[in-house]
Formats: C-alpha cells, structure tokens, sequence
C-alpha cells in the first residue's frame, strides 16, 4: 500500500466519522463537511491504487 492510499483512506474514515457526528447532532453542516472530506479522501485513495497498479504493471514487465 502506497502513502496516497493510505492517506485517502484515513480522509475517508475521518469523513465518515464527522458525517456521523453530524447526523447525530443534526448539524448538517458538520455532516456535509463529512460527506466532503469522505469524498476526497475516496478520490485520492482511488488515485493511490491507480499509482500501485501502474507500479505493479511495469514490475511484472521488467
């Protein structure tokens, strides 16, 4: 697993966690901000897996 990966995960669960939090209180702000960061994070994660199967494919030719 690369940084990207790990770094957009982490954005995901903290994106999650508030989109929770701001469910619960019924902040819809908070939850939006969440929905958001959740997001992003899915964006980048995606990205990193890009990056390793590129990675992977040019390994496996050389």
């Amino acid at each position: 697993m690369n940084k990207e990966q790990v770094k957009g995960r982490v954005e995901q669960a903290k994106g999650k966690v508030k989109e929770e939090l701001g469910d619960a209180a019924d902040d819809s702000s908070t939850e939006l901000e969440g929905k958001v960061q959740k997001n992003v994070g899915k964006a980048r994660a995606g990205a990193g897996d890009a990056a390793a199967d590129v990675k992977r494919k040019i390994d496996k030719n050389t």
